[in-house]
């Protein structure tokens, strides 16, 4: 062991939640030390969703504008495009909030912007190229993290708070041998992109037909485009070869036809869908949130917003027990998954439903059902802005109770980082 680093509190991971907890908590007066594996943030087809629940907490941090500054594109909600007309799932420009939009952002923008506020604040320190390994233990509780540098030399920084927001694959859930269900699901998806040009039709929707299906994404100068295929079907896709799928992608989206004679198999990246979560998500010394705890399907883009509210709970939770007594309490950390479990569930639930009765459906081609339902709702207003209001904020949305010991900067600097 070469080095030791000593803090408060040790975040594994930096992806939305675990940047977004470093955050409050170095504004709160916390030191915090956010590791994160890769030398930088830049890396595509991660969740660029950023739902209005989001917005509302940068809103209540004082990042609100300085996210508006960030090149992003607003859309109103899903469509649904299939043989038998357009449906609408949900229309978010119906809601009556500060925000009626998802935006869409890349996330090594959003990553950058929460990481160079949080190193304006006393106390954040954010390491690259900082791949946590395993856990320290000291006489039944975690005392912090073992992690390789850049060098490839094992160090380790003590915590008195070790939290795993290090994803779907979490090194440290594993290395903490917390129990762990696995809800299934029956497809994968391609990651890939194709030019938008003027005048083609506006926001996002799903385009199912004859046994594939497509979700298209307005990112305003490319569209993002799912290719959702059945689970481990991807191989059988490289079989065909290319031609057939720029065939697919022509068949399903017409106006796509002529921008797919480019696209090339090596360059598309694939989604190992996954839902899951932990049984329990913590041990003495350590708590797992986002997708560390709760790997979530990408319908409905809603991952990196569940994640973010599990950031703003577990900071709602544990700092004030550190000003208090200078210690996280298990109480403290089993007080944070009741809080976050039931809309966790309530989201991975609604994830199934439409893995069964719309994706399923459409990769077995038999039509989705969807078509009547979204009809019914849009004939009853209350329906469709209680839709709206559960895509846009979850069933239970967190708001920051923190207290802000450090006010964020006007200006912004880069990041304290170490590699």
């Amino acid at each position: 062991m070469t080095g030791r680093t000593d803090v408060t509190v040790c975040v594994a991971g930096g992806g939305p939640a675990g940047t977004v907890l470093g955050l409050l908590l170095a504004r709160s007066g916390i030191g915090v030390a956010v590791l994160e594996k890769h030398g930088d943030f830049l890396r595509d087809f991660r969740g660029d969703t950023i739902h209005p629940s989001t917005l509302d907490v940068l809103d209540e941090i004082g990042l609100g504008e300085r996210f508006e500054r960030l090149d992003h594109r607003k859309v109103t909600g899903l469509d649904v495009v299939t043989g038998d007309g357009e449906f609408s799932v949900a229309d978010l420009g119906a809601l009556r909030e500060r925000h009626p939009y998802i935006a869409m952002v890349p996330q090594w923008d959003f990553l950058t912007m929460i990481t160079e506020a949080a190193a304006e604040l006393p106390g954040f320190r954010l390491l690259m190229n900082a791949e946590a390994t395993g856990l320290i233990e000291d006489g039944g509780r975690v005392a912090g993290v073992r992690y390789r540098d850049a060098d490839g030399a094992e160090r380790e920084i003590r915590a008195d708070l070790t939290v795993a927001a290090d994803g779907r694959h979490s090194t440290l859930r594993r290395a903490a041998r917390l129990p762990v269900r696995n809800l299934g699901a029956p497809m994968d998806v391609a990651w890939f992109r194709l030019p938008r040009e003027p005048g083609d039709r506006e926001n996002a929707f799903l385009r199912p037909a004859d046994g594939r299906l497509m979700a298209l994404l307005d990112r305003g100068t490319y569209w993002q485009i799912a290719y959702v295929v059945p689970k481990g079907g991807w191989s059988r896709v490289r079989a065909r070869g290319a031609a057939a799928l720029r065939a697919d992608v022509a068949e399903l989206v017409p106006f796509l036809a002529g921008r797919a004679g480019d696209l090339e198999l090596d360059g598309i990246s694939v989604l190992d869908v996954r839902v899951d979560r932990l049984r329990r998500w913590y041990r003495p010394g350590l708590l797992c949130i986002g997708d560390a705890a709760h790997a979530m399907s990408p319908i409905g883009g809603v991952g990196i917003n569940l994640a973010i509210q599990d950031a703003v709970a577990t900071a709602n939770r544990i700092v004030p027990a550190l000003r208090r007594t200078g210690t996280v309490a298990v109480s403290d950390l089993a007080a944070v998954q009741r809080r976050r479990v039931p809309p966790t569930m309530a989201v991975q639930a609604f994830q199934l439903a439409v893995q069964r009765f719309v994706v399923r459906r459409a990769l077995e081609g038999r039509p989705p059902a969807i078509g009547k339902a979204a009809d019914r709702a849009r004939l009853v207003p209350s329906v469709q802005r209680l839709l709206a209001r559960l895509m846009g904020y979850g069933p239970l949305p967190e708001h920051v109770r923190t207290p802000a010991l450090a006010a964020l900067p006007e200006r912004v600097g880069s990041p304290a980082m170490s590699s």
